[in-house]
């Protein structure tokens, strides 16, 4: 697969930053830059300046690729960027094979508390959103979709299956299971576990075999969670879970099923007007060519 990362959740140095302190001989050699400087990533793709651009970029990419699937990774904050990017889909007919929704609360430790905190939508939100705008616009079935976000329990994995994920992104509790204790410090090549470093002294600390057989246990034991849930829930599969079957409590006193918190579309309703008259405005609104809506 290719993916094309537009945004992400929050990380160290605010994403798209490799700190000096980590970037050796072989990254500065593969990456293009000087031993110890800053490796930072432009803000925007030189590839493409609007959706239809990006569409026209996924195309390329499938050819030069030989037929590999290409898809983009995002996490929302204006929907109507998003919207802008769905209404290329539909005027070029080029649907990327896979979204990736990340939540603002994916991440690390080491990422600024304000973007951790502030800046992007939350996992749930962000997934109804593309799930029920590709709904709207008819194109749910021709696109996956997957889902990353501070998933690290089997519940975790149904809620945002019965969401609209067709997968799940983990990192959080790989990394737990390899040793990490959160110490926070990531971006300054100083891991005490030897996890995110590159400092060989400090690499001893991670013993690659025992590790690696915590994280096959972490990650057969949390399958079979997941089965158990699921088989709890009367289901054969991961996919036949819907967001009626969960229910969160909003009250001392009331419940709400997923169904009613996180509405969808009816299929193609963006597309005849039938959707609500927010949705309809900012449809109207946007355009394949910006990625910005008119005032």
């Amino acid at each position: 697969m290719i993916e094309i990362k537009l945004s992400q959740g929050a990380k160290p140095g605010h994403g798209g930053v490799l700190p000096g302190a980590k970037v050796t001989p072989e990254i500065a050699e593969a990456r293009g830059v000087q031993v110890g400087e800053d490796c930072v990533s432009p803000a925007s793709h030189p590839a493409f300046s609007n959706p239809r651009e990006l569409m026209n970029f996924i195309v390329q990419l499938r050819e030069l690729s030989h037929g590999k699937p290409v898809g983009f990774k995002l996490c929302i904050g204006d929907k109507n960027e998003f919207l802008a990017i769905t209404k290329a889909m539909i005027e070029t007919g080029v649907t990327p094979d896979f979204i990736v929704v990340d939540g603002a609360e994916g991440g690390t430790g080491a990422a600024p508390l304000e973007f951790t905190d502030h800046i992007g939508m939350p996992l749930r939100d962000g997934l109804n959103f593309v799930h029920s705008t590709l709904i709207g616009i008819g194109l749910r079935e021709k696109i996956k979709i997957g889902a990353a976000g501070k998933i690290t329990s089997a519940f975790d994995m149904a809620r945002v299956m019965a969401l609209g994920a067709d997968w799940c992104n983990a990192a959080r509790g790989f990394m737990f299971a390899i040793g990490c204790i959160q110490s926070q410090s990531c971006h300054t090549d100083q891991c005490p576990v030897g996890v995110a470093t590159q400092d060989r002294l400090r690499q001893r600390a991670l013993i690659v075999p025992d590790k690696a057989q915590r994280v096959a246990n972490f990650h057969h034991n949390t399958m079979h969670a997941l089965a158990e849930v699921i088989g709890a829930a009367g289901l054969m599969h991961p996919a036949d879970i819907r967001a009626s079957q969960l229910h969160r409590r909003i009250s001392p006193t009331q419940t709400m099923n997923f169904a009613e918190l996180y509405p969808v579309m009816e299929k193609g309703e963006l597309l005849t007007g039938g959707a609500d008259h927010e949705m309809q405005k900012n449809w109207k609104m946007v355009s394949a060519d910006h990625f910005t809506a008119a005032a």
